[in-house]
């Protein structure tokens, strides 16, 4: 196995360094003709076409490196501007493609992957092909090749009779021997050199990371300011269709009773007692509709206790166990609530389950929340595709809301539902305690 695995990495170093050393150098030398000519206005639309191909040989050799060797070697592009028509798109175009630190280090890395990487990748080739002519010379041929030239040189071994020449068949079998042991590493080897000048720094990777936050945040914020203003409408509907109506209705049917209370004291007191049950309808919608704000156990007794009185209004048992040393911010408290809130409806609509487990701790400035079913699984992830017992209405757009929800807080969601189950929805917002 391990002859078969050299042999493979010898194999892939031979066409590393062929197919390499001729691709490097040709695109090295036309990008070079094209950013020269770039001042004649020529390479305006040259130099986009050559540094294409540049970045699709060193993605090649990514996806090379991480399929051979297991080396990583990150994307460093930075996002490029739409093309515009006319001359003034194509030079913003080539600006912006000149501008990106990522063009150079490919530009460097290209002399680099034609010399030394192919001089790494064929290393491994050349101790195995080595072998047969070692061999060759020992059967004899070296003897019309030292009466020819005089001399014949195997590696550092001078044949010049028949000992040496078995040497020499030695010293093949020697290397090759090497070559199953160093075939590998050294492949290795070079796909390190290329992550050494592919990959951006280390501030690269951080100025990376800190813009995709930005543009996250930036997306998340205005999902934030439509789903306020989504919510603004709810509670505008809710109050006009609901309590508002009964309230209208009751002050109608106090005028009737005081219209009534002389002439028809029995009606009257018909006309109260249903005015009293709407009252008592009105406040029960009023009651739920500060709670769908805010829970009144939320603000007063803080997460642990909302989520175990949440809990008990499930029609399934839910376990709870919450671990914390203290209260977080109110935002998160609410998000987290509310999160959990939409996730056990919607395990006790679509799952089928008959238990939920429902885990909450705080550790490393991270609020971590599991709920866990033992439902049939198959729940939609946002952006994906829903399973068998999970309508995509229903679970996704609740799965989705729940996303953009954590997002304005910087959180996360992950969604673990195979079809059978169990579900795993494990959410983590970034947060300290008080």
């Amino acid at each position: 196995m391990k002859v078969s695995n050299a042999l493979l990495a010898a194999a892939r170093g031979l066409w590393l360094a062929i197919f390499g050393m001729a691709t490097s150098i040709l695109l090295l030398t036309l990008t070079l003709v094209s950013l020269v000519l770039t001042v004649l206005g020529i390479g305006l639309f040259t130099t986009p076409v050559m540094l294409a191909g540049v970045r699709a040989y060193a993605a090649l050799r990514r996806r090379q490196a991480q399929a051979w060797a297991d080396v990583g070697i990150p994307d460093p592009y930075r996002a490029l501007p739409a093309r515009r028509p006319g001359l003034a798109g194509q030079v913003e175009y080539c600006t912006a493609l000149l501008k990106d630190p990522a063009t150079w280090r490919d530009l460097m890395w290209l002399p680099v992957d034609a010399v030394a990487g192919s001089f790494l990748a064929l290393l491994p080739a050349t101790l195995f092909l080595y072998l047969p002519w070692g061999f060759v010379l020992a059967l004899g041929v070296w003897k019309p090749i030292v009466r020819a030239d005089g001399a014949q040189w195997y590696a550092f071994i001078p044949v010049t009779d028949q000992f040496t020449a078995n040497l020499a068949a030695g010293l093949g079998c020697a290397l090759a021997v090497l070559a199953v042991f160093v075939a590998r590493p050294l492949l290795r080897l070079d796909f390190l050199l290329a992550r050494q000048l592919l990959a951006p720094g280390w501030a690269t990777l951080r100025e990376r990371e800190l813009a995709q936050r930005v543009d996250r945040l930036t997306e998340t914020r205005h999902d934030a300011v439509d789903g306020s203003a989504a919510e603004l409408r709810r509670i505008e509907r809710d109050l006009h269709d609901g309590a508002q109506a009964r309230l209208v209705a009751m002050g109608m049917s106090l005028g009737a009773i005081e219209a009534l209370i002389e002439s028809d004291p029995e009606r009257a007191k018909k006309l109260v007692a249903a005015t009293r049950a709407d009252s008592a309808e009105a406040l029960t919608e009023l009651r739920d509709l500060v709670r769908g704000i805010h829970p009144p156990v939320l603000a007063e007794r803080g997460l642990g206790d909302a989520l175990r009185a949440l809990a008990l209004r499930m029609r399934m048992p839910v376990e709870v166990d919450v671990e914390l040393a203290g209260r977080a911010a109110e935002p998160v408290e609410t998000a987290a609530y509310f999160a959990v809130s939409e996730v056990l409806t919607n395990a006790a609509k679509h799952s089928g389950a008959r238990q939920v487990w429902l885990d909450v701790h705080h550790a490393e400035g991270m609020l971590r929340i599991a709920v866990t079913d033992d439902g049939r699984g198959g729940a939609v992830v946002p952006g994906g595709q829903g399973g068998p017992g999970s309508p995509a209405g229903a679970t996704g757009s609740g799965l989705a809301g729940i996303e953009r929800r954590l997002g304005t807080l910087d959180g996360v969601l992950a969604v673990s539902s195979p079809a059978g189950g169990p579900t795993m929805v494990t959410m983590e917002i970034p947060c300290a305690l008080r």
